[in-house]
């Protein structure tokens, strides 16, 4: 109920000094003998004396003696805002809402320019207005009406501005909310509420980029809890969340609740691969809360991000023993199986979420989940070459979200084409594309089927053709196309059309990536590691860039500090991922570190099967003389090329180990006579 600072601007308008403000409310004055503005001050502070003796006693005789005192200084002053919003609060605690709507239309009979009742009136309609089934049109409509009529007596009114474009808002008239909010800035450009308020109306409305710009506004002009707590919900949705975690971190330094923010922190902290930091902060959170699953999960994939299967299998079975069945529990189960290799428990445990949780219709949220759940289930049959089920699980997510299926094609054909079953891939291309034959995705599909055939000139035609204007991705897609055949000056003449229309720094970055790698394919190497400078010089933290330089470099036996620190950089970013494990362990091989070069090599093969990979830890066993242990990695890296697309090998490397293997081969014969 007391605004200190509103009470003193009242006690300013109406002439009494501050000393008088303490004197009046400790001691009420019998009778007022001042003039009308003291005596208005008299009832004010009268009012709100009795104000909160009644609502901390419940007395009904308190407040309405307050109401009275109130009514009274409303009289002698009738322009003073703060009179009316005490009232109009009062108003509403003891439930008397209809008797502060009558006074405020009272006061406007006698001047319908009194701002002040205005308010009161638009203040009490906005306390009606959440209705039994939702917000109530009617109140909102009259809180509209009222703010309007204020914004247009004071049109440097900001704070009016502010809730006239919630207002609006809620009425889901998005320009004049944002038109009410900019207004509000345009007075006064600090106005927190006014940002807070845009942010939240660009969120809905989905510009998460422009909510951003008004929260680091607002944090600028103000870092409080309240504003970085929403600008860390912002970069979240922007997938920002190093900023995000940055912005909890502020917020728990100004006093934001630990108990809140520190779980979204610790999440934070793990999607912006700030690992460790997140690995300290969940465990502090598990032991303070140790039948809590969620974070038992997270600490589980943090650990798995590690290649620490143990203490992932450990974590699980914490939560497994707070929630049981849970089906969290049982879908983070899923990727650790996996981990261990257990596929085809893995398979089992998602066919059995799947079975359990099936429904004749499903909500919203489930229908999200059950796609979730299905694509991970595909996932696992194309891991473990079982098309035909993979294929039949993909087919399921369209019967759940028409509006995949596009995607759902483009998926299967890539399937096919993965299994090297080029008959079934140029069916399922050729039905995609009778079905969707404007959709960019399926035409490309369509197209690489095409190149797979041999057909590269009747694919790249049919790709043009999708488009009456030049189209950048159409030409990217055209060069894969032409990478694919190994036809490079076609794709280098490709890349330059795509350059010409490149307008983001990204559309740059994708250009001169390809770029590096059709050099590094003609072994031009030198405009190769250029090309890849260039991507770095727009996209710095660029990890596919920094990944094939650094192993450039180190497959040059050059710079290999920069490489170190380039691929370290790119792993750092997805600590996951298998082939930027095999980059780094390239590196450690060329500087002699081979414990640390086998030891990320194994970890690489249990993210990827590839020829590489196993080529390099056959290379790693040589050198460190355990030849047996080499030979069976190159055999199984021969194995690679000749069960990989054909397409995708490079004769010569396939040729390197092959005769590696028979050097080894002959070496291990010579010793065993």
């Amino acid at each position: 109920m007391i605004r200190s600072v509103k009470a003193l601007f009242l006690a300013a308008s109406l002439g009494c000094s501050l000393s008088q403000v303490s004197f009046a409310q400790a001691q009420p004055k019998a009778t007022p003998t001042l003039d009308s503005k003291s005596d208005a001050y008299y009832h004010f502070a009268m009012g709100r004396l009795y104000a909160e003796m009644g609502q901390a006693d419940n007395s009904r005789t308190e407040i309405s003696k307050a109401i009275t005192n109130y009514e009274q200084a409303l009289v002698l002053a009738p322009n003073e805002d703060v009179i009316f919003e005490e009232l109009s609060d009062l108003y509403i605690a003891v439930g008397r809402l209809q008797d502060a709507i009558d006074k405020a239309d009272e006061m406007l009979k006698q001047n319908p320019n009194n701002v002040g009742a205005r308010k009161m009136l638009a203040h009490v309609y906005m306390q009606s207005i959440k209705g039994r089934n939702g917000l109530n049109e009617e109140a909102l409509k009259k809180a509209q009406e009222q703010y309007q009529k204020i914004v247009a007596i004071d049109p440097k009114d900001a704070d009016s501005w502010v809730m006239l474009g919630r207002v609006d808002g809620y009425l889901h008239n998005t320009p004049d909310a944002e038109k009410a909010f900019n207004t509000a800035l345009g007075i006064d450009p600090s106005n927190e509420d006014a940002l807070v308020a845009s942010a939240e109306l660009y969120g809905q409305m989905g510009d998460s980029k422009k909510a951003e710009e008004k929260l680091k506004q607002a944090v600028e002009k103000n870092a409080n809890p309240r504003t970085l707590l929403s600008l860390a919900q912002t970069e979240e949705d922007l997938n920002n969340y190093k900023a995000a975690a940055d912005a909890l971190k502020h917020a728990m330094e100004l006093g934001a609740d630990e108990d809140q923010v520190a779980p979204e922190l610790a999440k934070a902290l793990m999607y912006s691969n700030q690992v460790d930091e997140a690995l300290k902060l969940y465990q502090q959170l598990a032991a303070a809360n140790p039948r809590n699953p969620e974070y038992q999960l997270h600490l589980s994939e943090i650990y798995l991000t590690q290649g620490d299967t143990a203490k992932a299998r450990a974590a699980i079975d914490l939560a497994k023993s707070a929630a049981g069945t849970d089906v969290r529990v049982r879908y983070a189960e899923v990727p650790l199986l996996q981990a261990e290799g257990k596929i085809d428990q893995a398979i089992a445990a998602m066919k059995s979420i799947l079975d359990d949780t099936a429904r004749k219709t499903y909500s919203g949220d489930e229908a999200k989940n059950r796609e979730i759940f299905l694509e991970r289930l595909a996932r696992l049959y194309g891991d473990s070459n079982k098309t035909a089920e993979q294929v039949d699980t993909l087919r399921q997510i369209a019967t759940i979200d028409p509006s995949a299926g596009a995607s759902v094609e483009v998926t299967i054909i890539d399937a096919y084409r993965k299994a090297k079953d080029l008959t079934k891939a140029r069916a399922e291309a050729d039905t995609a594309l009778n079905k969707y034959p404007k959709e960019l995705a399926v035409i490309a599909a369509h197209s690489s089927v095409l190149a797979d055939q041999g057909k590269v000139d009747e694919a790249v035609k049919e790709l043009r053709g999708a488009s009456k204007t030049p189209d950048i991705k159409i030409e990217l897609q055209a060069a894969q196309v032409y990478e694919t055949a190994k036809r490079y000056p076609d794709m280098g003449k490709a890349l330059d059309s795509a350059e010409k229309l490149a307008k983001s720094n990204e559309e740059k970055a994708d250009i001169y990536f390809m770029r590096g790698a059709m050099y590094e394919h003609e072994k031009k190497l030198d405009e190769s590691e250029a090309a890849f400078r260039k991507v770095l010089e727009v996209s710095p933290d660029n990890p596919g860039a920094l990944n094939y330089l650094g192993y450039m470099l180190a497959d040059r036996n050059e710079k290999l500090d920069e490489a170190y620190n380039m691929v370290k950089k790119a792993l750092d970013a997805d600590p996951t991922n298998g082939a930027y494990m095999d980059s780094l362990a390239w590196v450690y091989y060329r500087q002699g570190k081979l414990p640390e070069a086998e030891q990320l090599l194994i970890r690489a093969l249990e993210k990827v099967k590839d020829p590489t990979v196993h080529d390099h830890l056959g290379d790693v066993y040589a050198k460190e003389g355990k030849t047996p242990e080499a030979v069976a990695q190159w055999q199984a890296s021969i194995k690679e090329y000749k069960d990989g697309n054909t397409a995708d090998v490079e004769a010569s490397e396939m040729a390197k180990v092959t005769q590696k293997l028979q050097n080894a081969q002959a070496q291990l014969a010579k010793h065993d006579k």
